[in-house]
């Protein structure tokens, strides 16, 4: 079974992540900010990660390019997903080493289109 972590600080927005990709077999684990991410990144290995950018503690820009030097790391999908919507907000998230960048909300299609995109 493939394995995502989902990284953002609002538990209403990780729970609506969780439905979204246990629908697609994913079997899920969470975390409330960069750091306890990359925490888990260190210790288990994931297919995918979706991540928020403002968080507290750390960042997703900082959390992306801190695993992204994990050599188990190098190539898996990270999706940040947020609320900003700016291009200079979709550049910094790319040059930071995210996969794709998607404004909230995301919705199964969107998830679904996203996955195939990437596999």
């Amino acid at each position: 079974m493939r394995r995502a972590l989902v990284v953002d600080d609002s538990l209403v927005v990780r729970n609506y992540h969780i439905s979204l990709l246990k629908t697609l077999s994913f079997e899920v684990e969470t975390a409330e900010n960069g750091a306890e991410a990359y925490e888990k990144c260190l210790q288990n290995f994931y297919d995918l990660i979706l991540c928020d950018i403002n968080m507290p503690v750390m960042d997703g820009y900082r959390f992306t390019k801190k695993v992204r030097k994990l050599d188990d790391y190098e190539k898996v999908p990270i999706i940040l997903v947020t609320t900003l919507n700016s291009e200079q907000d979709r550049k910094k998230a790319l040059l930071a080493g995210a996969t794709l960048f998607v404004v909230k909300p995301m919705n199964f299609d969107i998830l679904k289109k996203m996955l195939e995109a990437v596999s």
